[in-house]
């Protein structure tokens, strides 16, 4: 049952200045790059909702990436909730609507 390759799943939000700079775009592509599935959507309160899932190391990467975002991103906080690899997705997708 065991495999080389660690599963992990994290979902996170992220707090600060991250609607309105790229973030939910550069996600993808960050999660495109790395080989992680899940998604990314813009919350009410102004923060930045996302789950990721796939290869543990791609997961921790992204979620890294996360505390910083793109380049106009001002990061304040990241809130990460681990949890069980769920094998729900099969790719990243950008969700739009609260």
């Amino acid at each position: 049952m065991s495999s080389s390759r660690e599963q992990l799943r994290a979902h996170v939000t992220v707090h600060g200045l991250v609607q309105g700079v790229w973030f939910r775009a550069s996600a993808k592509d960050e999660a495109d790059r790395l080989g992680v599935n899940g998604w990314v959507r813009n919350l009410a309160d102004g923060s930045v909702e996302a789950v990721f899932e796939g290869d543990k190391k791609k997961v921790e990467e992204i979620v890294g990436w996360c505390h910083r975002g793109p380049s106009g991103a001002k990061v304040h906080k990241v809130d990460i909730v681990w949890e069980p690899y769920a094998r729900e997705f099969a790719h990243f997708d950008i969700r739009y609507g609260r």
